[in-house]
């Protein structure tokens, strides 16, 4: 392996590690503000951080833009509303369920993309199915609830993320032809912070009394937006969500996506796939590091099949790789 790809290896762990550790700032964010204001600020900020490298980018000549007056908007509008739902949801179900379990859940958007690319006419070969059944066995057991007949409510939502992560990854990949990478992630992210506030402005209080009343004991003691200026804990408030919504905004958005970007000029493609599906292994770890979450067995079982069932999705990729990755 050459200096390069291994300085790529590097930067892509590197971003695996950010985006999993996000998922704990994301859990421990929810202890101070209500999931719709945790998004809205790490998106606005996140679609910020963006700028510097925009107008960078931009200075140099290498920006390509969309092709006919209106475009962008609409398509930035198309690719924020998807990631709203993907957010929101992921958002909800970490209120009911670890980081490590959103974490490793999450990654079902792997297997669920070339399925649903089907509909959209691309090729889906064996790998991708029995990836597949590999997931739903992870599933099983990251599902299997001490009390049988009832499911975590969190997992459920998380699978509903999933779901629109597929859809966003498919939306994205279209998109992604037609303008500028950078331009279309910071403006998704402004439009998916736009509709966080709007959220947090109308439904969170909803959303705090429906969570509570499900879940009374598991629900972190968040504040709704609407009643964070009569809340005599603000300084408390400011201080403990300070460092989840700056590492959400800034670090899991901006410095990451930066550095997957500059990685995935010289990694591999079968490196890129391998390191990238990390980022459920280390939102557990993080969750056991900081959050002193604990895992029975069974969704230990749950979680390595689940990257099992990441990997045997991307196989394609990953077996002419191989040979790639022999170079020197």
């Amino acid at each position: 392996m050459n200096k390069r790809a291994l300085r790529a290896d590097m930067l892509l762990l590197l971003t695996a590690g950010i985006w999993g550790f996000g998922f704990v700032a994301q859990s421990s964010g929810m202890e101070y503000v209500g999931p719709f204001t945790y998004n809205g600020i790490r998106f606005i900020l996140g679609s910020l951080s963006l700028l510097p490298l925009i107008f960078f980018r931009r200075a140099r000549g290498k920006l390509q833009t969309a092709a006919g007056t209106g475009r962008p908007l609409a398509f930035t509008f198309a690719a924020g509303t998807v990631l709203f739902f993907a957010v929101a949801f992921q958002q909800l179900g970490l209120m009911f369920t670890t980081a490590g379990n959103a974490g490793f859940i999450t990654g079902l958007y792997v297997v669920l993309t070339p399925v649903f690319g089907i509909l959209l006419k691309k090729k889906t070969r064996l790998p991708t199915w029995i990836g597949m059944v590999v997931a739903l066995g992870g599933l099983y057991f990251i599902f299997m609830p001490e009390d049988m007949g009832t499911v975590n409510p969190g997992d459920l939502m998380t699978v509903i993320s999933a779901v629109f992560w597929a859809c966003h990854i498919l939306l994205i990949d279209n998109l992604v032809q037609r303008m500028d990478p950078l331009i279309l992630s910071s403006g998704q992210f402004a439009w998916c912070g736009i509709y966080a506030w709007l959220a947090a402005l109308t439904i969170e209080p909803f959303v705090k009394g429906w969570a509570f009343s499900l879940a009374p004991d598991s629900i972190q003691k968040w504040e709704t937006l609407t009643g964070f200026f009569n809340n005599p804990r603000i300084p408390e408030i400011l201080l403990g969500a300070a460092i989840p919504i700056l590492y959400g905004g800034l670090a899991s958005v901006g410095i990451a996506y930066t550095l997957q970007v500059v990685a995935q000029r010289d990694a591999p493609p079968a490196h890129a796939t391998i390191i990238l599906c990390l980022e459920g292994s280390f939102a557990a770890f993080g969750g056991i590091l900081l959050l002193k979450e604990t895992f029975k067995p069974l969704t230990v079982l749950g979680f390595f099949l689940m990257l099992c069932a990441m990997l045997i999705t991307q196989w394609d990729i990953i077996r002419p790789g191989r040979r790639n990755s022999a170079e020197p």
